[in-house]
C-alpha cells in the first residue's frame, strides 16, 4: 500500500502544514494499522508509535488537484481511499460550521487545497507520478 499527499503549491507554509496534518489525522482514523506500536527507549521512556509507511508530500496547482479529486470521486475505485481538504475545511472554525458550509456548496464551487491518496502502490503511482515533491 502507498500513501501520497498532494497540496496546492501556492499555499503559505502554515496552511501546507495544516492541510497535511488534517488529512493525516483523517487517514489514521479511517485506516487501521497505519502506526506502529509504542516503543520503549533504553532509559525506559515510552515513545508513541509513529507512521509505519512513508508519506511523500507532492505539490500541484489547485486546478490539477481539483480535477484529480473530482475524477477520483467519480471513478469510486475501491482500491483507493481518497481524502480531500478544501477551502471550506480550512476556513471552518468547528465541525458543525464545516458541515453547514459543505451542505450549501456545490462540488464545482469547492477549491481543493489538498488531497490524500491511500491504496495500491501501482494505482497511486500512476495517478501521481508526474507531480513534484514539496520543497
Amino acid at each position: 500500500m502507498k500513501c501520497i499527499m498532494i497540496i496546492e503549491n501556492s499555499l503559505p507554509i502554515g496552511l501546507i502544514a495544516n492541510t497535511a496534518a488534517s488529512m493525516g489525522i483523517s487517514l489514521s482514523a479511517a485506516i487501521t494499522d497505519l502506526t506502529g506500536r509504542d516503543i520503549i527507549d533504553k532509559s525506559g521512556r515510552r515513545h508513541s508509535g509513529i507512521t509505519n509507511i512513508p508519506v511523500p508530500i507532492l505539490t500541484a496547482e489547485q486546478k490539477t488537484i481539483k480535477d484529480l479529486y473530482d475524477k477520483l470521486l467519480e471513478d469510486s475505485d475501491p482500491d483507493l481511499y481518497v481524502i480531500g481538504f478544501s477551502n471550506i475545511a480550512q476556513a471552518s472554525l468547528h465541525y458543525d460550521d464545516y458541515e453547514e458550509k459543505m451542505s450549501n456548496i456545490s462540488a464545482s464551487d469547492l477549491e481543493m487545497l489538498g488531497i490524500c491518496l491511500y491504496g495500491l502502490k501501482k494505482k497511486v503511482n500512476k495517478l501521481t507520478g508526474n507531480l513534484s515533491m514539496l520543497r
